[in-house]
């Protein structure tokens, strides 16, 4: 059996994807939700399915190394961090090397780093006058989405496109390819693309 952890802060919807598309399979599970805000949606879904849950403050994820154990002892193969708006620290990613896989609304390194997030990214492709934007699937290193990557998709913005529409095509991209790639990730441990 194949576990994953699903690292969230906000609604979840790709998180709910995921756990839609492994619920049909016997030989993996999302065993675990761990998010930094208690009022996080994606804690409503995780129960709604039977997934334990976990809520982590930044004393408990940067002053210590406890969750290393805690992932450990429940036997996660791979993390998956799907709207997880904090830095992961050093010692996690060197505990689960090319074992933590994001999701980023944009085409890295374009619109990539600190404070790159959600409508923010959307709104400066929207300001940069792109003619295309995406999505991109890379592996977590100690940085900002700068892991390897290793899917991306793109998709054509209008001249008349508005942020919310850019966020609209790209949310639909990601429920359709970020499930498939996780698996993916997790019966070949793809190799860094890049």
């Amino acid at each position: 059996m194949k576990r994953i952890a699903i690292f969230a802060s906000g609604t979840g919807s790709n998180a709910r994807k995921i756990v839609e598309h492994f619920s049909s399979h016997d030989d993996v599970a999302v065993s675990l939700i761990v998010s930094n805000k208690s009022k996080a949606k994606v804690l409503e879904m995780a129960q709604s399915h039977g997934i334990k849950r976990l809520i982590i403050d930044r004393p408990y994820f940067y002053e210590s190394e406890e969750i290393v154990s805690l992932l450990k002892e429940k036997k996660i193969d791979l993390i998956v961090l799907a709207g997880f708006l904090w830095l992961v620290p050093k010692y996690l990613v060197q505990a689960f090397p090319n074992r933590i896989v994001n999701i980023h609304p944009a085409l890295l390194p374009k619109f990539g780093g600190k404070g790159m997030y959600g409508m923010n990214v959307h709104r400066a492709v929207k300001e940069a006058g792109e003619k295309e934007s995406g999505l991109t699937i890379h592996f977590v290193n100690e940085n900002y989405d700068e892991g390897g990557y290793i899917f991306k998709a793109a998709c054509q913005i209008n001249d008349s496109d508005s942020p919310e529409e850019i966020a609209a095509k790209i949310l639909k991209m990601e429920h359709k390819y970020f499930p498939k790639v996780v698996e993916r990730v997790l019966r070949n441990g793809e190799k860094i693309s890049s």
